[in-house]
């Protein structure tokens, strides 16, 4: 009984306890931000005749997209951003749609996304 307590108390045993605690209590923070991450989309949209591409992040939860309010549905994830148009994407797809009004009449641009 005496030699059980011994080891039970001894530094390595001490040591491995701690680093249990230490990786337990780590290990939370990580789930917590897999949490709030489970309600984000994360999509790279390609203009296919340019190959010119940029991120786009729908937090879902919240129903916007890169911080402009949006309209989500089961197939279509649609925005405004007033600078350059409005946006509609196809869930299925990956297929991005630009609208964007001009003095002369608008114009259309096609991207395709996929998510990161």
């Amino acid at each position: 009984m005496i030699r059980l307590r011994e080891i039970l108390w001894s530094p390595i045993a001490y040591r491995l306890a701690v680093g249990l605690l230490v990786a337990a209590a780590s290990a939370v923070p990580a789930t917590e931000a897999r949490a709030a991450e489970a309600g984000v989309l994360r999509f790279r949209c390609t203009n296919p005749a340019s190959g010119a591409n940029w991120p786009v992040v729908v937090d879902l939860d919240r129903a916007v997209v890169d911080a402009w309010p949006a309209s989500i549905s089961d197939k279509r994830i649609s925005w405004r951003d007033p600078k350059e148009g409005f946006y509609d994407l196809e869930r299925a797809t990956g297929k991005l749609q630009l609208r964007n009004a001009s003095s002369t009449g608008g114009y259309f641009l096609y991207y395709t996304c996929r998510s990161e």
